[in-house]
This record gives structure tokens, sequence and C-alpha cells, in this order.
């Protein structure tokens, strides 16, 4: 069991191979954490939906999310404001109107592999 950290060395295992796997399998706590943020922003349901709506379509501005999602422009804007601080969305101006898309890779395949492949 080396890969067991000292700290946990001294409690019981039953498949301590198994364990072992486990400990690699999950990795760098950073990275875990990084990833268990990621989907915080995947459970609130409007985030999600702005998401699904830019994954599918491509760029949109506010107002059109709003309509899409049934939420209000200052809504849409606060949840764009989060997605575009943890990069998950990107803006890009053309004059006065602002077009976000989905940039992160990981959470477009996790959309089309999670929610979008599970719709009827």
């Amino acid at each position: 069991m080396h890969l067991v950290p000292a700290d946990r060395a001294t409690h019981r295992t039953i498949d301590g191979h198994r364990v072992c796997e486990a400990i690699a399998a999950i990795g760098d706590t950073e990275h875990v954490r990084a990833w268990a943020e990621r989907f915080s922003l995947l459970a609130d349901p409007g985030r999600l939906a702005i998401l699904l709506a830019l994954h599918e379509t491509g760029p949109l501005a506010v107002s059109d999310l709003a309509v899409a999602t049934g939420m209000k422009d200052t809504a849409v804007s606060q949840a764009l404001r989060l997605l575009r601080s943890a990069a998950l969305v990107a803006g890009d101006r053309d004059g006065r109107i602002v077009r976000y898309r989905l940039v992160d890779t990981a959470i477009a395949e996790v959309l089309a592999h999670g929610v979008l492949g599970h719709r009827d």
C-alpha cells in the first residue's frame, strides 16, 4: 500500500491494492477541488441552461439568452459574470453587442455526454 498517505497508513483496509488504485484514480486534491468548483457552476439550473444554450447554438447575446432560458437579463448577466470568471465562457464584442460562447472544452464534453446525451 505504497500510495496510502502516512496519516491513513494505520487504517484497516480490506482490499489494499484497490485502495492504492483508488488513491491513484483520485489523484491530486487540487485537481479534484477544481473539478468540484466547475460542477458547482453546473449545479445551478440557470447557469446550466445558459451553458446548454451556448453549447447547442454557439454565441448568443444576453438578451437572446434571457429569452431562451426564461431568465431576466440581469440574472443572465450575473450568471455570465460567474461563468466568465471561471473561464467557462468568453464574450466577443460586435459594436455594442457582446455575444457569449462556451470556451471550456471539458465542460462542453460533459454537456454533450452527460446532459445532452440523455435527452428524449
